[in-house]
């Protein structure tokens, strides 16, 4: 089985780009972030057409996050219910109805700049909602992935230039510690288990030739639940998808499971 995570920034704006990797990747399930639609205005008829079924949570212009599976999919949660009144759509859940279930749930987890600030209280607000509700997970001791954009750079080493992350919200001690809270439940950073090479990245801004120069960031993960790290074999950063015509700044990264 294989789950990808991917920020496709503007699932309309980009669709036949989206709907050229979803081809390529060819995944069991899929969660995007930051799709910048209502749910009624997105595109499900084209995705269905790739075999998938759909469930989303979508916002006027702005984050939004949709869950795609190829198999059945039942007990859909939107938002995070440890912050059911967050007025922003960042947060879906569905369990996943294979022949070895998996529940996988969609983040896309708020940037916080500028830093100190409103936003970076949310940030910090949304992660410990957050690690609550995977406490929760962990204590059903069942197979469960999260994916998503988490706007954490884990380490130094997943930037192109550590000193000039050093004060942005993404790679803030208080941002690195709330991350590393989270994986300390007992969760498994898929890449950091299969790979983990420095200087990896799976985001590259438009400006300045970031991806022409190799001057990105890694800020997209999966973390898994034991009974879903158990099943793990390998992680692959699609990094094709940033050459397209129309890319988004983000690729996918993709887990492979056994079952």
């Amino acid at each position: 089985m294989k789950i990808a995570t991917w920020n496709v920034n503007s699932v309309k704006a980009r669709l036949p780009t989206v709907l050229d990797v979803l081809k390529q990747i060819d995944c069991d399930v899929i969660v995007l972030q930051e799709i910048k639609c209502e749910t009624d205005a997105f595109p499900y008829m084209e995705i269905e057409e790739l075999g998938y079924n759909c469930a989303v949570h979508g916002q006027k212009s702005y984050n939004g996050v949709a869950l795609l599976s190829k198999h059945p999919i039942e007990d859909i949660q939107k938002n995070l219910p440890t912050y059911e009144d967050d007025e922003q759509a960042r947060y879906i859940e569905a369990l996943i109805l294979s022949d070895a279930p998996i529940r996988v749930g969609g983040i896309y987890l708020p940037n916080g700049n500028p830093a100190p600030g409103d936003k970076y209280d949310y940030k910090l607000r949304w992660m410990d909602a957050l690690t609550q509700h995977a406490s929760a997970l962990l204590q059903q001791e069942e197979a469960f992935v999260l994916g998503g954009d988490y706007n954490v750079i884990p380490r130094d080493v997943d930037c192109w230039d550590a000193e000039v992350w050093a004060d942005d919200a993404l790679a803030l001690t208080e941002t690195r510690a709330a991350f590393r809270r989270l994986k300390s439940l007992g969760l498994t950073e898929a890449f950091e288990v299969t790979d983990d090479r420095a200087h990896q990245y799976t985001f590259w801004d438009y400006q300045g030739g970031a991806f022409q120069k190799d001057h990105g960031i890694r800020i997209d993960h999966l973390l898994c639940s034991p009974q879903a790290a158990d099943r793990l074999e390998s992680v692959e950063i699609f990094k094709k998808a940033r050459e397209l015509t129309k890319p988004s700044d983000h690729v996918p990264v993709i887990g492979t499971f056994a079952g």
